[in-house]
């Protein structure tokens, strides 16, 4: 308390009330910190701006027309709407609550979207999108009635830390994949070509990272990033290493282009969506599974990434569960619902919030200018484009050893917690996907503690998420079975 009134006193007016407002000092942080660990997040997600328009963008819709009308993909009108909701709720997590975490597009979702929604016959972009709304919706609809909440509360403290480490391990394969570092091969996963320019600003970049990190240098990964950028910048403007393809496959995986500072935002996805017709156009049974895959994927795949970042700035009660829970799942949903407003399909939590908080960040003024730099990037875009997948790779890779490190929180003896925390760590990176990982560890330690004779110990909604998952691990085979 004596060091919040120093605080204040030093820095009285404006700068006392912000840090008032989002508890700075009272979480052990500064302004200077929040605000560079708001940046380091922004950099190490950013690459939704340009990512989502290629998933969502390019791909026709059930009547042969892409996102935004027409027969060509309008991905810089795609791109601007991409940051519009992405900064709005970002900001929104911050202020209402005061989380250091940010909302985007989010991957998994987006393709779910693009590939098994729109591009059903005869239906239309604006149907995909108006199932999402509704997902959105009930998923509000849970939250308000404490259901979501509930949920999150009753799953064993031992397999939230395991989401945690698998979330790790899953953000490491993310940014090692990026990177161009490892790809897929005869092997499953290998080594990708190592003597190219492009993996050399991801070394670099990492070793950087690492080396300030150890040395305990402040904004090391936002340091780290800017200098890979930097280098890729210079590598490209001499070498012209261009993108990667069959025919240049050392090239970049996503390559630094400078086309300009500002362009104007286009923003006339906003509103483009249909809520009733998709239910005429593809019938009931199947809007509903539908909605239901969305439905669970975003349920679970926003508690683990909750759970990750809080656990990483250390705000987790004894219980494991953040501050205001309520509070950062009713903004989560209501960018699910904003995903499907604009057009860009739904907006959930991002684990490479973790990135920010592993610099520092601990409270919502670093989603408030996380936020702001997306908001921005409508208008900056061309420069977002500069960051190459190569430059922000290092920062995922380093916060995956971090969120790795809580693994010593599970007890490896007891065997209904260490087979459901294992498969959930496994299963995580090795299918791509947070939902699978959490799915098969609700699954596992319903099982386990059948087998021990523990049943009275399993809590309801255990019982009912298992279930759930049950039904989403076998949709497929439902939908074929039932010929939609």
């Amino acid at each position: 308390m004596a060091n919040e009134t120093s605080t204040v006193t030093r820095a009285p007016g404006r700068g006392g009330a912000i840090d008032r407002f989002f508890k700075i000092t009272e979480r052990g942080s500064t302004i200077g910190t929040e605000v560079r660990g708001g940046l380091v997040t922004f950099f190490a997600m950013c690459y939704i701006v340009i990512l989502n328009p290629l998933i969502i963008g390019t791909v026709p819709d059930g009547t042969g027309s892409f996102l935004g009308g027409g027969d060509a993909p309008n991905v810089q009108m795609i791109a601007s709407a991409t940051a519009l909701i992405a900064g709005i709720m970002t900001i929104l997590m911050g202020v209402v609550a005061n989380y250091p975490m940010a909302l985007a597009a989010g991957l998994g979702l987006n393709a779910v979207v693009a590939f098994s929604i729109a591009g059903l016959p005869g239906v239309t972009w604006a149907d995909a999108m108006g199932l999402v709304v509704i997902e959105g919706l009930i998923i509000l609809l849970l939250v308000l009635t404490g259901f979501r909440e509930a949920v999150f509360n009753a799953v064993p403290r031992e397999l939230k830390v395991a989401i945690g480490v698998g979330i790790g391990l899953f953000i490491t394969l993310i940014g090692l994949t990026n990177a161009g570092f490892v790809e897929t091969g005869s092997t499953i996963l290998a080594l990708g070509n190592l003597g190219t320019w492009p993996i050399l600003v991801f070394v670099v970049g990492l070793v950087l990272a690492i080396v300030l990190w150890v040395r305990k240098v402040r904004g090391a990964m936002l340091i780290a990033i800017l200098v890979a950028t930097v280098l890729a910048v210079i590598l490209e403007a001499t070498l012209r290493i261009g993108a990667a393809s069959e025919d240049n496959p050392g090239g970049w995986n996503s390559a630094p282009r400078f086309t300009g500072v500002v362009s104007a935002p286009d923003f006339s996805l906003l509103g483009q969506f249909n809520i009733l017709t998709s239910w005429d156009r593809i019938g009931i049974v199947t809007a509903v599974l539908l909605i239901f895959t969305l439905l669970l994927a975003d349920f679970f795949d926003t508690m683990g990434t909750m759970v990750a970042v809080g656990a990483e700035a250390k705000l987790l009660d004894e219980k494991g569960n953040p501050p205001q829970t309520r509070r950062i799942l009713i903004v989560d949903s209501l960018a699910a619902v904003a995903g499907g407003v604009g057009s860009v399909s739904s907006n959930t939590s991002y684990v490479e919030s973790t990135s920010g908080v592993g610099d520092g960040a601990r409270t919502g003024l670093a989603s408030v200018v996380t936020g702001i730099a997306f908001l921005l990037a409508t208008f900056l875009s061309p420069l977002v484009a500069l960051v190459p997948y190569e430059a922000a790779a290092p920062a995922l890779v380093l916060v995956g050893f971090l969120m790795m490190t809580q693994i010593s929180g599970i007890d490896w003896t007891k065997m209904e917690v260490a087979i459901p925390a294992f498969l959930t760590i496994a299963i995580m990176p090795f299918t791509y996907s947070i939902s699978d990982g959490i799915g098969a560890g609700f699954i596992a330690y319903v099982i386990v503690k059948l087998a021990q004779g523990k049943a009275r110990e399993i809590h309801w909604l255990m019982w009912l998420a298992s279930a759930l998952f049950v039904v989403y691990f076998t949709l497929d085979p439902i939908r074929a079975a039932l010929g939609v």
